[in-house]
């Protein structure tokens, strides 16, 4: 007898009588294969931004790594445990991926968490050192007084992923991709409210709606 949550149980069901039952087909190609995506995703862990979901893509499609407010490390090879850095890794360097998208939310916790006064939520405060990698540009959007609370979370959100960005282009392997038009980096942020999605633009970096019209 198991205690499997119920609802992942009949969320299975569901699975195998709709998306499997139409792809069986492209699943045991992936099998067979293995995966070959094109595009990675760097995204928050929260429930609410699933990428898979945003995109609308299917099986094979993304290779996604989510964490805490999506933030991406710069390239440190010392000691440690490097689990975003590995999966960046093996993106760039085993799958071949030419995309590399960081992916944004609204209504973060984790960008809360950092702007607003917080207390360790166990011994080690784990939340707390990650987003530490985050405080020069915490600290600048906390000056912003000018903001209401809501529009300084939203600013940092943003910022978060240029951030990201940045570090990004510390990596040796990613520079040099980069640099010979082998891959290329983006930028992204959704609204969990509205489904408002803003990608940035390649010669500013500025958060631009992308025409879904056409």
């Amino acid at each position: 007898m198991h205690n499997f949550p119920q609802h992942l149980i009949e969320g299975y069901r569901h699975f195998m009588d709709g998306r499997y039952a139409r792809e069986t087909e492209r699943y045991k190609e992936l099998a067979r294969s293995g995966q070959s995506p094109t595009t990675m995703v760097i995204c928050c862990c929260d429930s609410r931004a699933a990428p898979e979901t945003i995109f609308d893509v299917g099986p094979g499609e993304l290779f996604v790594l989510r964490n805490i407010a999506n933030l991406v490390p710069p390239f440190e090879p010392g000691a440690g445990q490097h689990g975003t850095s590995a999966g960046i890794e093996y993106a760039v360097n085993a799958i071949g991926i030419t995309d590399l998208v960081v992916l944004g939310h609204g209504r973060c916790g984790g960008i809360r968490w950092a702007l607003g006064p917080h207390t360790p939520l166990a011994q080690g405060d784990f939340i707390g050192k990650w987003m530490d990698m985050l405080s020069p540009v915490t600290a600048q959007v906390a000056t912003y007084t000018f903001l209401t609370p809501t529009e300084r979370e939203t600013a940092l959100e943003r910022l978060s992923v240029r951030n990201s960005l940045t570090n990004l282009r510390t990596f040796p392997y990613i520079k040099k991709r980069e640099a010979e038009g082998k891959l290329t980096l983006h930028g992204a942020w959704f609204d969990v409210s509205t489904a408002e999605l803003w990608v940035t633009d390649q010669e500013t970096g500025d958060f631009v709606r992308p025409d879904i019209e056409s």
